[in-house]
């Protein structure tokens, strides 16, 4: 996948997206990414990308013109992106069915917004959709561009395991279930003794009952979205602690 990026501050996206599993996927091409300072298209010798807003108002607007110009000469030099992106609070907020849709584009662009915002003919001239990462502001579109990409990256063929990806929490509409590793007693708290039975039956209905759990405690809003067998398994589920003390 080729993602394009249009942003005042490139370090702010590079920085998060250069170790780890995005790292990997960078060195191995299975993630194409190239961040573009928007200043590269301004005009004036100051390299000006903001201007204040016409009505009045407080705070400055990101100009319309570098950010169309760098947008174009990206679809003109690597071809037309298949979803283009302007990452803002006013945005549809992205989701685990969403991020699973974006991972099946092949070239994806993400403009970043600052200070009151990017000026809304970008939206029109380009086609952009709006996207947010959660009902609250940041002071720019970088990191939340970054999240975008660290999200939909995982979900491209071979970066990680499919297993875990088919398993992790939202997947199958619920949160995933607790993980437990040695030792398995710690300060006082033991591992569920069914994760050590080596029954696996009965692990994954432990596991999927904890999900059950988790999701209705952290996620009430999920629980109606749940299958009619997943909720009578909730209502069936045992409460408990998860961990269990030491005898």
């Amino acid at each position: 996948m080729r993602v394009d990026v249009l942003t005042l501050f490139p370090e702010l996206v590079d920085a998060p997206l250069s170790a780890s599993i995005v790292g990997r996927a960078r060195q191995t091409g299975a993630l194409d990414l190239n961040i573009h300072d928007i200043r590269t298209w301004t005009s004036d010798v100051h390299r000006t990308a903001d201007d204040t807003p016409y009505g009045g108002g407080p705070g400055m607007v990101m100009k319309a013109e570098p950010i169309v110009s760098g947008a174009e000469w990206i679809a003109e030099t690597h071809g037309s992106p298949g979803r283009t992106y302007i990452l803002s609070a006013s945005g549809k907020v992205l989701n685990h069915d969403l991020a699973v849709e974006i991972a099946g584009q092949e070239h994806l662009l993400l403009i970043c917004g600052h200070y009151e915002g990017i000026d809304d003919r970008v939206r029109t001239l380009l086609s952009a959709e709006e996207l947010s990462i959660g009902d609250y502001v940041l002071t720019g579109g970088e990191l939340a561009a970054a999240v975008v990409i660290d999200c939909v990256t995982r979900l491209i063929p071979g970066v990680i395991k499919a297993e875990s990806v088919a398993e992790e929490s939202h997947a199958a509409g619920i949160l995933e279930y607790p993980h437990f590793t040695r030792p398995a007693t710690f300060r006082g708290l033991s591992v569920p003794d069914v994760l050590l039975s080596g029954n696996h039956a009965e692990i994954n209905r432990w596991r999927h009952e904890q999900a059950l759990l988790r999701t209705a405690e952290n996620r009430p809003d999920l629980v109606s979205r749940m299958s009619d067998a997943d909720r009578l398994a909730l209502l069936n589920a045992p409460v408990g602690d998860r961990t269990s003390e030491q005898e």
